[in-house]
Order: structure tokens, then C-alpha cells, then sequence
């Protein structure tokens, strides 16, 4: 397959970008500087420079036009203030669900967050409640596209611990923390697996292999 992944330098991405070329897969990751390249072409990416804050859809759209499916794995980052979360984690989601339904490119996956469906409890951070809001502006619009099959991923805590391959994978699973690796591997595991299309799931680590967790969630 050829698949897009914008926020191609993120760390879920490069990981990602990793296992889908070892297995075959053609890549290319969007970029918003073009230093970041040299990251992806060490993770067999193609690297293509594009700033999604600032693109206009047809400016996306050529980029994915041959592509077999599409991954949304951009965040504005730890750092990065409250009209960054609505430009990037939301404006930005929706821009390229915008370029993936021109392009033709139904197969969309979504990297969210656990807790973007509800309203943040009173005392969260502002900076985070309005990240938790934006990602979940954007997984309602995505929701909405009859034009994409799309899955959305919400994993738990986010760890640099090494990946187990197993997990717990599903509608509702608690809270949890989850390895990047395996965060990683369940995307390139869901993109092989058109029958999760429509689900929104939420990943922690588990004792479930990721091949198989995936299989059960689309009912297999």
C-alpha cells in the first residue's frame, strides 16, 4: 500500500513509518520543516514538506492522490499553546479529512485521545482541556464523512516503554497507559483491516497479541 501520514515526524509516526516499511509499504510523511526530513528518510518515509496550519486542501489533495490510505498522527505538541490545539489537533484533522475525501482516499485513520468525547473535569489544565476539546471537534467531523472509512484510535498515557505487542483494544477499556510501539503497531495492524472502519477504539496496554485485539474489534 501507499499511505500518507500527516504529522510525519511525531514519534507514533516515525514508529509507524518503521514497521509499514519493513513490511513492503510505500510511505510518505508530511512535514512541516523540511530538517525533519532526515528523520523519516532513516525511517524509509518519503518526506514531504507541507504545513497544514497554513495549506490550502488542494495543496494536500496532490500529495495523496495515489495513496492507499491516509493517517491523521499530527498534534501541535507539549509546548505549544491553546490556539495551536485548535489549529493543528483540530483545523488541521479536518483540512486533511478535506484532502483525503477529494483525493479519493477512503481508508483514514485518526490518532486521538482518550477523554476527547466528554467535557474536561473542572481544574484541568486550560491548555489541555483545549486539547481534549479539539481533538474531539475533529473526531466528531471525521465521524461525520460518509466519504471516508475511517477508524479513530484513542490510546491511554502515553509511555516510551518498549513495546509488549499486546494490548487491550476497544469501545471502552478504562484507563490505562499504552507504549508508543504498540500504539504503532495497532495503526499498522488497523490498516490492513477495513472491518474496523467506522469504530471508535481505545487502546492501554493488555495481554491481547495486537493482530488479535484487532481482529475482535471488527468483529472478527
Amino acid at each position: 500500500m501507499r499511505i500518507v501520514i500527516a504529522g510525519g515526524h511525531g514519534q507514533i509516526a516515525l514508529r509507524l513509518e518503521r514497521l509499514l516499511h519493513a513490511r513492503g509499504d510505500e510511505i510518505a510523511g508530511i512535514i512541516r520543516r523540511p530538517e525533519q526530513a532526515g528523520a523519516l528518510l532513516a525511517a524509509g518515509a518519503e518526506p514531504v514538506v507541507c504545513d497544514l496550519e497554513s495549506a490550502a486542501v488542494e495543496d494536500i489533495v496532490k500529495h495523496l492522490e495515489t495513496a492507499d490510505a491516509a493517517v491523521f498522527a499530527a498534534g501541535a505538541g507539549p509546548g505549544s499553546g491553546i490556539a495551536r490545539k485548535d489549529s493543528v489537533d483540530r483545523a488541521a484533522a479536518s483540512l486533511f479529512a478535506d484532502a483525503a475525501e477529494a483525493a479519493g482516499v477512503r481508508r483514514f485513520l485518526v490518532v486521538s485521545s482518550m477523554g476527547a468525547d466528554t467535557e474536561p473535569p473542572e481544574g484541568t489544565d486550560p491548555v489541555f482541556a483545549a486539547y481534549l476539546r479539539a481533538k474531539g471537534a475533529a473526531d466528531a467531523d471525521v465521524r461525520a464523512r460518509a466519504g471516508l472509512d475511517w477508524t479513530i484510535l484513542r490510546p491511554g498515557r502515553l509511555t516510551d516503554d518498549a513495546g509488549t505487542g499486546r494490548v487491550t483494544l476497544g469501545e471502552s477499556t478504562g484507563r490505562g497507559e499504552v507504549s508508543r510501539d504498540d500504539v504503532a503497531a495497532v495503526l499498522a495492524a488497523l490498516l490492513d483491516e477495513p472491518g474496523t472502519a467506522g469504530r471508535t477504539l481505545e487502546l492501554i496496554g493488555g495481554d491481547t497479541p495486537v493482530a488479535e485485539a484487532v481482529r475482535a474489534a471488527a468483529g472478527g
